[in-house]
């Protein structure tokens, strides 16, 4: 008798997440930042092309070569303090998980960009939450519609923390897998991980301006 097939697609997206968790751990461990941000984008490229939980659709993954990511630039990286804000309540409905829940717990202010909420997933394990949407949204040429991920820590995405501060490089923010599968329904950045400037770092957006959220 065959697997099911919700199993199978439960056991490929735990591998999936397993594999994220250690390509980050690996991340966290590299003493040169460039270096650890080479090792990250071949090992997303690796997963979106051959793992059976890759969130491209079929006709893309026909085609896919590489990620669009922008070369490493290390005055993009940060170690940031977490700043007191007002707290606030954010549920999230979202295709498979239900209603998601998050918490404001702070925010964190990067130089001559602004400010960006930090947020804590309030369901079962918990997990910090920073997206990020940049004045390029939606643009040709430019990134994500509905933003990208800096930290989502609950599904792996941890580029560290200490004494109350924690790393935002924005070299590492990645698409939600909702840009590439319009059957996903995930997690978007609210107004207060809005910034009115353009990061030009991190993933870009293959199909920008085609499926905007």
């Amino acid at each position: 008798m065959g697997l099911p097939a919700a199993a199978r697609t439960a056991i490929d997206v735990a591998d999936w997440r397993r594999r994220t968790f250690d390509c980050y751990r690996s991340v966290r461990a590299a003493a040169d930042p460039a270096a650890a941000h080479a090792l990250w984008q071949t090992s997303r490229d690796t997963m979106f092309r051959e793992h059976p939980a890759s969130p491209l659709l079929d006709e893309d993954r026909e085609r896919f070569s590489a990620l669009p990511v922008a070369d490493y630039d290390p005055a993009w990286r940060f170690v940031l303090p977490v700043l007191e804000a007002p707290p606030a309540h954010l549920d999230v409905p979202t295709g498979t998980d239900g209603i998601v829940a998050f918490d404001r717990v702070g925010m964190v202010r990067i130089p001559d960009v602004g400010t960006l909420d930090v947020w804590w997933h309030a369901g079962y394990g918990g997990g910090l939450f920073v997206p990020v949407k940049d004045a390029s949204a939606g643009t040709a040429g430019g990134t994500y519609g509905g933003g990208r991920y800096l930290l989502d820590t609950i599904k792996g995405a941890d580029l560290g923390s200490s004494d109350g501060s924690i790393v935002i490089d924005c070299n590492f923010a990645y698409n939600p897998s909702c840009a590439y599968d319009p059957a996903w329904a995930c997690p978007l950045a609210p107004p207060g991980n809005t910034v009115a400037v353009p990061i030009p770092v991190g993933e870009r957006y293959p199909h920008a301006t085609e499926r905007e959220a």
